[in-house]
């Protein structure tokens, strides 16, 4: 991931917050010896003019659905564990 530092002052909390959910949904798939596909990555080639369709736009679509997918992903092999 881009340093935190070098992403546009709009950006800080937003990306802090998706770190943190990137972390979160690993850790819980950890725990229950689970691999979840790797999540998006930070885009490389925003210019900072914050455009309509701007790469972050994509970037945190992307990331909800990759969070939606780890939540899922996590739930199944939780309620797998409790019935074995």
């Amino acid at each position: 991931m881009a340093p935190v530092e070098s992403q546009p002052e709009a950006l800080l909390q937003p990306l802090l917050q998706a770190q943190a959910q990137i972390a979160l949904w690993t850790a819980r798939a950890a725990a229950l010896q689970l691999s979840l596909r790797p999540p998006p990555p930070q885009p490389t080639s925003c210019c900072g003019r914050g455009c309509n369709g701007c790469v972050w736009e994509g970037f945190f679509d992307a990331l909800q659905f990759w969070c939606e997918d780890a939540e899922q992903a996590v739930t199944e092999a939780a309620s797998a564990a409790l019935h074995a």
